[in-house]
């Protein structure tokens, strides 16, 4: 038995066009796997820890090699605890909208937890950065408002996407696909074709992911 881990970081719920493909992808996912486990994360019902003071203090004596202190390893420990909820996952599915060209301040924030040494990736002076969340398929869903695949002046400013998959790339991942959703503010009769073909396009890659 598997665990797909679903992680939602739009805050518009039923309005959500990246959560409404999402629960495509995962309805036929579970009717071609049901002894599987699936787990939703709504990032904006969870509390994730700050990154400051004794926190990024952690980091950088693991960086350097040393021992934390108590008040440090306790302030890691919540890092290692999200990092592990997150590694539990045998399969991934990330959907997010697009803001200010870039993904929500929810996900960043989850991404900052749990992209650290020793846990998402090492590094060496003879091979550099190496990913360890390694061997698992993620399927992400983008969402966005304005149309960023038809030029290249628009593929520029597209930081949702190109952030995205440099990270996963960084941490390990190498079977991604990808589901794009655009452009959800143009007229019904653009927008609403744009999002049934997502939806056919989760159903396609959920019934052999």
């Amino acid at each position: 038995m598997a665990k797909l881990l679903h992680i939602e970081s739009s805050p518009r719920k039923a309005r959500s066009a990246s959560i409404a493909v999402a629960k495509e992808f995962l309805a036929k996912y579970q009717e071609a796997n049901p002894a599987d486990e699936v787990e939703t994360w709504d990032l904006w019902s969870t509390s994730l820890p700050e990154f400051d003071g004794d926190t990024i203090d952690a980091k950088y004596q693991i960086l350097h090699g040393q021992d934390h202190s108590p008040e440090q390893a306790a302030a890691w420990k919540g890092v290692t605890d999200v990092f592990d909820r997150f590694n539990s996952a045998d399969k991934y599915v990330l959907s997010l909208p697009m803001w200010n060209f870039g993904v929500p301040y929810k996900l960043k924030h989850l991404i900052d937890v749990i992209t650290q040494p020793g846990l998402a990736f090492n590094f060496s002076p003879e091979t550099g950065y190496t990913g360890l969340v390694t061997g698992k398929p993620i399927t992400v869903i983008y969402a966005r408002g304005g149309e960023y695949t038809s030029s290249e002046q628009m593929k520029a400013i597209d930081f949702q996407k190109s952030y995205v998959e440099f990270l996963l790339g960084f941490i390990g991942f190498t079977d991604v696909k990808s589901i794009v959703i655009e452009p959800m503010l143009a007229p019904p009769e653009v927008a609403g074709p744009a999002k049934e073909n997502a939806k056919k396009q989760a159903t396609e890659i959920a019934a052999s992911f």
